[in-house]
């Protein structure tokens, strides 16, 4: 089955979800959304690219970019003209970087934080959304405590800051977020900060509050998050208190994956993955206080992605392990999300809507 791309779309009507090929995933699916129960519908997939692991649209949602986690690192480019039916944009571009994990296009490229070697890249946007080979690899430098995790740099995340001007790489090897700025005229990042966290931490992935002064700093190797005061006329970045994502009787060995902000900052909800669960974190007006709500189950196990519907009524766990993607329906009041229902797809790893 393949939907018309004729039809009129609202948005968020169609999900797409990487997964790793290399572990029997089907590569990148397209799924429709139910905008009223949230349940997903498959409709399209395509292995034309190697472990598509995580996924970012250009912003007019006209092309689609999904890292190729391997060794030798690279970023493919899909047309959208037919949203249920992504085209390849020419062959994948390599990223000069090992084991790309995240990305996102910024101004006027796409950036690749590449876990395995520790840097990020930066890869021009051409006309027609096709990219071109980087034009800057910025390495990290350093390492922490925790002998087998932190032996080296290990960019996991980047992130534009609300107000466009700075790019944050989150290193889970340094346990640091390196701010680059980004030039207005070229778009091309310079190293300004690096911004230390508590070593042994291992920060993985960061999420701005909506009034863009707060940012949130997930850590994979604790369990915990780093609230952090967010500068954007220095580019600044202040750790102000950490808190716990997991229940404090929990004794599994847990690694926080994903952090997700309620569109109005009252919430903060988690993917762990050993305690296979989300947890729902209400915040303060500040934006500086936790406090953990609760902890449903993620609907299976190792739910590397959780991601909101953009009408915020809806999360999306991408359970890799148990190989689904499981939804949730938020309660508008408490913030806590009520599982709906899980669509197969082996080792799935991420889920973005357009």
């Amino acid at each position: 089955m393949v939907i018309s791309s004729a039809r009129p779309r609202r948005r968020g009507s169609l999900a797409y979800i990487g997964s790793f090929t290399e572990a029997g995933g089907p590569g990148l699916t397209v799924a429709e959304a139910d905008p009223d129960t949230g349940a997903l519908t498959p409709v399209h997939s395509t292995d034309v690219v190697v472990n598509p692991s995580f996924l970012a649209l250009s912003p007019g949602a006209d092309v689609l970019y999904a890292v190729s986690e391997t060794d030798e690192g690279a970023v493919a480019a899909f047309s959208l003209a037919d949203p249920a039916r992504p085209e390849p944009l020419g062959e994948p571009v390599p990223v000069r970087g090992d084991g790309p994990t995240h990305l996102v296009f910024a101004g006027t490229h796409v950036f690749t934080a590449n876990y395995g070697s520790g840097s990020v890249s930066a890869l021009p946007v051409r006309t027609g959304g096709g990219l071109g080979a980087p034009v800057a690899v910025l390495p990290h430098r350093g390492g922490g405590p925790v002998a087998d995790r932190q032996e080296a740099p290990h960019a996991h995340a980047v992130v534009p800051d609300p107000s466009g001007r700075w790019l944050l790489a989150v290193d889970l090897g340094t346990d640091s977020v390196w701010i680059h700025a980004l030039d207005p005229v070229s778009g091309l990042p310079r190293p300004h900060h690096e911004a230390a966290l508590r070593p042994g931490t291992g920060p993985r992935h960061l999420v701005f509050h909506p009034r863009g002064d707060r940012a949130y700093v997930l850590n994979e190797l604790e369990s915990t998050v780093t609230v952090c005061r967010w500068d954007a006329a220095k580019g600044s970045l202040e750790p102000l208190g950490e808190t716990r994502v997991v229940p404090p009787d929990v004794d599994v060995v847990n690694y926080p994956s994903a952090p997700v902000v309620s569109p109005d900052g009252r919430f903060l909800w988690v993917a762990n993955r050993g305690h296979d669960s989300v947890t729902t974190l209400a915040l303060d007006a500040s934006g500086d206080g936790l406090e953990l709500r609760s902890a449903v189950g993620c609907g299976g196990r190792w739910p590397r992605d959780l991601t909101p519907h953009p009408s915020g009524r809806h999360l999306y766990a991408a359970n890799e392990r148990s190989g689904d993607v499981a939804w949730f329906t938020v309660d508008a009041t408490t913030g806590i999300p009520r599982p709906g229902g899980a669509l197969p797809v082996t080792a799935a790893s991420c889920v973005i809507f357009a």
